[in-house]
């Protein structure tokens, strides 16, 4: 049941107390985390010499995600960037056993490292996975139009930022009505709400999370407007948008 805890792992973590995160974790997120979550969760921390762990999606993420994907009932989804696999193996656990998850990732090397979690957890025959840029396979899907069978209940995207727009524009004719779709990392660890003179300080961004950062503001305004969804931005982790897709 128990974790130790390392703050400096979760640097997206929103909340303005470390004391306050460390009380969800250690009440209400590690108590249930699945034994093989834990121990990817575990091993991606262990490998941050040649990984950034903070790419990963944080347990209390997971554990939303799991909860959301059962009240769904859902069967089929697509994930847009694995890393080492956190909320794709919590996703396989909340699927039915004939559930079904198309994962996509340019790196496959990062996703063999939670692959064995994940088989150990006996959910690696409701994956797969792709390993490839996603628009061109998001485009092959759409050739011919997608028949109900075909279509998604629920997509998860934390992936290259930029593109998180055209991914949208695709996934809104892949997840079926009704069907959820999720962006991470939203909220940009706070920063989207940074003003001109936030800027002028000393900005501890880099050119890429700068313009990551300037990637999700656009995405925020447009999501806030898109009347083919509904929409939830929640401040969890790094904040994740939830969309419904109303037609």
């Amino acid at each position: 049941m128990g974790s130790s805890i390392d703050c400096a792992y979760f640097p997206k973590n929103l909340l303005q107390s470390d004391a306050l995160y460390e009380y969800i974790l250690k009440t209400s997120v590690y108590p249930r985390e699945h034994e093989q979550l834990r121990e990817l969760r575990e091993e991606t921390m262990k490998n941050s010499r040649a990984l950034n762990p903070a790419m990963s999606v944080p347990p209390e993420e997971g554990q939303l995600l799991s909860v959301l994907l059962k009240l769904m009932n859902a069967k089929k989804t697509i994930e847009i960037g694995v890393f080492t696999g956190y909320s794709l193996l919590a996703t396989a656990l909340a699927l039915p056993k004939d559930g079904q998850i198309t994962a996509i990732d340019c790196d496959k090397s990062t996703y063999e490292i939670g692959l064995p979690f994940i088989e150990k957890a006996g959910v690696e025959h409701k994956i797969d996975f792709i390993e490839s840029e996603a628009l061109p396979v998001l485009d092959k899907m759409l050739q011919e139009e997608p028949k109900d069978e075909d279509l998604y209940d629920f997509a998860f995207v934390d992936a290259d930022k930029p593109n998180y727009g055209e991914y949208h524009e695709r996934l809104l004719k892949l997840v079926r009505v009704g069907g959820a779709i999720a962006y991470d990392n939203t909220l940009w660890m706070g920063t989207v709400a940074a003003t001109e003179e936030d800027e002028d300080e000393d900005d501890p961004l880099s050119p890429q999370e700068k313009l990551d950062r300037e990637a999700l503001v656009e995405l925020n305004k447009f999501l806030a407007g898109d009347p083919r969804i509904e929409m939830s931005q929640v401040s969890v982790g790094d904040g994740l948008t939830i969309c419904r897709r109303l037609y």
